[in-house]
């Protein structure tokens, strides 16, 4: 995995989360708490979908095969798919299932000290993880919004690692807020609810990730500055005179392919239209180093082909209904 895969946040994710792991699980068995118990089971779950990560990074360095030409970089699509299906689920329908549970039976909390110590304890160390997280996306950022960044960023381990850091320590403050009340009011059914909220919590996370990944899944374009710089490096005044339509798509995070339809001169000869297209090709890498794949096709456009409609049929050298010609 790259840098930019966050492997360093990845890590330091794995380490606090097993050791909070460990001191919640231990502080359930001396107090009883369920939401002690759900957050075990959560930074356990979170402890294993770094670990989903980590292999997925690891897998997709795999070289390309003649079964798989483009290689395997969308591997690491496909593990943090299965974190937000597989592991966040669980973790949050766990929560839900001890939660219900312990509204409807509730006993006293025991030996109250345990779970409040352990939980300030989790929230320190999963802020210093929440801090590696943010300074690892910051780097790729750039001045996009957390917001914009989480919905568009094409690897997906940060985003991953970040909601998760984000998801814990909601988790714990909601879980330190469900053992205070009953420890104020003296009434278990809080330390329940908090529970049923740290569920909720996960859940909600799961969806948002789910959602963004199967994105990530299905392929996306090159991002707008991307496209842009592309475009500008295909077209050279000359040779080459417009882009007729062009698709993009991610093959991996830090894997480009594009594929083009150009405009050529038409009394240009065949050598000189290789040579044309070989250059586009180094200025396009130059311009975008992920961009690994290129196709690009010479043809003759014409306005009174394109002229004619969107038919890709109809119009031979014009643009489709999904493409702009320039």
């Amino acid at each position: 995995m790259s840098a930019s895969g966050g492997t360093k946040a990845i890590v330091a994710a794995l380490a606090a989360n097993l050791a909070i792991a460990v001191a919640k699980f231990v502080a359930f068995l001396f107090s009883g708490s369920s939401s002690m118990l759900a957050e075990s089971v959560h930074s356990l779950a979170d402890s294993g979908n770094q670990g989903l990560l980590l292999v997925g990074g690891k897998r997709a360095q795999r070289r390309a095969t003649p079964q798989h030409p483009f290689g395997y970089g969308r591997e690491r699509y496909i593990y943090a798919f299965l974190v937000s299906i597989v592991l966040f689920s669980v973790g949050g329908m766990f929560a839900l299932y001890e939660g219900y549970e312990k509204i409807k039976h509730p006993h006293e909390l025991e030996h109250w000290y345990w779970p409040v110590g352990v939980l300030v304890f989790a929230i320190i160390a999963e802020s210093f993880s929440f801090r590696t997280a943010i300074k690892e996306s910051n780097v790729l950022r750039g001045g996009r919004s957390w917001k914009e960044f989480v919905r568009h960023a094409k690897a997906p381990e940060l985003p991953v690692v970040l909601l998760e850091d984000l998801g814990a320590l909601v988790g714990l403050i909601l879980a330190l807020g469900g053992v205070g009340m009953a420890l104020a009011t003296g009434d278990s059914v809080w330390d329940g609810i908090g529970t049923l909220c740290i569920g909720v919590l996960l859940i909600l996370i799961a969806l948002v990730l789910a959602v963004e990944t199967k994105s990530l899944l299905l392929g996306e374009a090159a991002g707008p500055e991307a496209t842009q710089k592309i475009e500008a490096a295909v077209v050279d005044g000359d040779t080459v005179t417009r882009i007729i339509h062009m698709r993009t798509l991610h093959i991996g995070p830090e894997e480009l392919l594009v594929a083009a339809k150009i405009g050529v001169r038409h009394d240009g000869t065949a050598t000189e239209i290789a040579s044309a297209i070989d250059a586009a090709e180094s200025r396009i890498r130059e311009a975008v180093p992920i961009a690994r794949v290129i196709y690009l096709e010479p043809d003759i456009y014409s306005e009174t082909e394109a002229a004619k409609g969107a038919d890709p049929e109809a119009t031979p050298g014009g643009p489709t209904s999904a493409d702009t010609a320039h």
